[in-house]
């Protein structure tokens, strides 16, 4: 059933890669041609230049936030690029220079925060600011939010829910007269960067994406072949084929391949762990030795 659901995914992110950027096979080379005229290319190089600086795990997030970007810059104009808002956030163009996401999105990379960023004002220009913000993570449809002054019954209110997403709540009035709202989640969307950031990091999946000026390649460095044995190992005691795995894990890229392939299969709670430790060998992080043993137990 998992397996189903993700190839479901898979087809609506490429269908709607194919409408939002013309691809009909989503490849890093691809989105950075297209976004060389839209962007510029001093700011497409910034952008492959923090792509280049990323694991290789994080590589596909990062060149779905450049589709975010590419698709978002098409609608709002270069002029996005330049334009500080209001005196307490700098120019998007400063943050691409400096690398550091600032508040609220100091979670993200600059990257990601750009693309949560220009998604956001995609969604303004389309459907106005919102009202409020709400949690999507309670799906309490009642009174989600202060209302503000002067509003009449039947009226509906924009409300954002995550980067680019926004839905209506409808106003209403209560039993003891008093107004309140239901959030309408029929009229749940995204904002145009925000789905070509999603359906390009599906479509694309994890990799390998090689990019310009990458020498030595990383996806041709050789992996611990031990390591390597136990998340095999692992992964075909808990349900992997041979044609998911791939025939052998010499590289990076193989191990990349793979974790690709199964995808659908470590998005279940009890292949995390496997995850960890695939993503460790591809990273060379220092958490691998403890999360092969971790694995070789069980």
């Amino acid at each position: 059933m998992r397996q189903a659901h993700a190839e479901d995914a898979r087809t609506e992110a490429r269908r709607i890669v194919r409408d939002l950027l013309g691809e009909e096979r989503p490849t890093a080379e691809t989105l950075l041609d297209d976004a060389r005229p839209v962007l510029g290319g001093e700011r497409t190089g910034r952008c492959l230049g923090l792509a280049l600086g990323a694991s290789l795990t994080r590589r596909s997030a990062e060149l779905a936030a450049v589709a975010a970007l590419l698709v978002g810059t098409r609608e709002l104009g270069v002029q996005w690029w330049t334009r500080a808002r209001g005196g307490k956030l700098p120019a998007p163009d400063e943050v691409l220079a400096t690398a550091v996401a600032i508040e609220p999105w100091t979670d993200l990379t600059a990257l990601e925060m750009l693309a949560a960023w220009i998604a956001d004002d995609a969604a303004d220009e389309m459907w106005g600011r919102p009202v409020a913000e709400v949690d999507l993570n309670s799906w309490q449809a009642e009174d989600r939010f202060e209302l503000p002054p002067d509003v009449k019954p039947g009226q509906r209110l924009v409300v954002h829910f995550d980067a680019g997403g926004r839905l209506d709540a409808v106003v209403t009035r209560r039993a003891d007269d008093d107004l309140g709202s239901n959030l309408d989640f029929h009229s749940l969307r995204y904002s145009r960067p925000a789905e070509a950031q999603w359906s390009w990091g599906v479509a694309a999946g994890l990799g390998p994406h090689r990019l310009p000026g990458e020498d030595p390649d990383p996806y041709a460095l050789e992996v611990d072949p031990d390591a390597a044995g136990i998340l095999r190992a692992w992964a075909v005691r808990h349900g992997a084929t041979q044609g998911q795995l791939g025939e052998r894990w010499r590289t990076v890229g193989d191990v990349v391949a793979a974790i690709e392939r199964v995808d659908w299969m470590w998005r279940s709670g009890e292949w995390f762990g496997w995850w960890r430790g695939a993503s460790a060998l591809v990273d060379g992080s220092a958490y691998l030795p403890y999360r092969l043993e971790e694995l070789a137990a069980g």
